[in-house]
Protein backbone atom coordinates (compact mmCIF):
# COMPACT_ATOMS: atom_id res chain seq x y z
CA UNK A 1 0.00 0.00 0.00
CA UNK A 2 1.31 3.43 -0.88
CA UNK A 3 1.32 6.05 1.89
CA UNK A 4 -0.40 8.47 -0.51
CA UNK A 5 -3.57 6.36 -0.22
CA UNK A 6 -4.05 7.73 3.29
CA UNK A 7 -5.29 10.96 1.67
CA UNK A 8 -8.32 9.17 0.20
CA UNK A 9 -8.99 6.19 2.50
CA UNK A 10 -11.76 6.43 5.11
CA UNK A 11 -13.45 4.02 7.47
CA UNK A 12 -15.97 1.96 5.47
CA UNK A 13 -18.41 1.98 8.39
CA UNK A 14 -18.50 5.61 9.59
CA UNK A 15 -16.40 7.36 6.91
CA UNK A 16 -14.08 8.64 9.67
CA UNK A 17 -10.35 9.26 9.43
CA UNK A 18 -7.95 6.34 9.74
CA UNK A 19 -4.66 6.16 11.63
CA UNK A 20 -1.84 4.24 9.96
CA UNK A 21 0.27 1.83 12.05
CA UNK A 22 3.20 0.37 10.09
CA UNK A 23 4.83 -2.90 11.13
CA UNK A 24 6.81 -3.51 7.92
CA UNK A 25 7.64 -1.34 4.92
CA UNK A 26 10.15 -1.08 2.12
CA UNK A 27 11.36 1.97 0.20
CA UNK A 28 8.22 2.05 -1.97
CA UNK A 29 5.26 0.90 0.10
CA UNK A 30 3.80 -0.41 3.32
CA UNK A 31 3.97 -4.21 3.45
CA UNK A 32 2.06 -4.83 6.70
CA UNK A 33 0.35 -2.95 9.47
CA UNK A 34 -3.11 -1.71 10.35
CA UNK A 35 -5.48 1.14 9.69
CA UNK A 36 -7.36 2.20 12.82
CA UNK A 37 -10.65 4.11 13.12
CA UNK A 38 -10.95 5.79 16.52
CA UNK A 39 -14.68 6.52 16.03
CA UNK A 40 -15.57 2.84 15.50
CA UNK A 41 -12.63 1.46 17.51
CA UNK A 42 -12.00 -0.88 14.58
CA UNK A 43 -8.75 -2.07 12.98
CA UNK A 44 -8.30 -2.90 9.29
CA UNK A 45 -5.28 -5.09 8.50
CA UNK A 46 -2.69 -4.43 5.80
CA UNK A 47 -1.27 -7.74 4.58
CA UNK A 48 1.23 -8.16 1.74
CA UNK A 49 0.71 -4.50 0.83
CA UNK A 50 -3.08 -4.80 0.52
CA UNK A 51 -5.42 -3.07 2.98
CA UNK A 52 -8.48 -5.16 3.87
CA UNK A 53 -11.23 -2.55 4.12
CA UNK A 54 -14.10 -5.01 4.56
CA UNK A 55 -16.23 -4.51 7.67
CA UNK A 56 -15.23 -6.98 10.42
CA UNK A 57 -18.26 -9.24 9.98
CA UNK A 58 -17.38 -9.81 6.30
CA UNK A 59 -13.68 -10.65 6.78
CA UNK A 60 -12.48 -14.23 6.60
Amino acid sequence: MKKDLMNILACPICKGDLVLNITKEDEKEIISGTLYCSKCNEYYPITDGIPNMLPPELRE
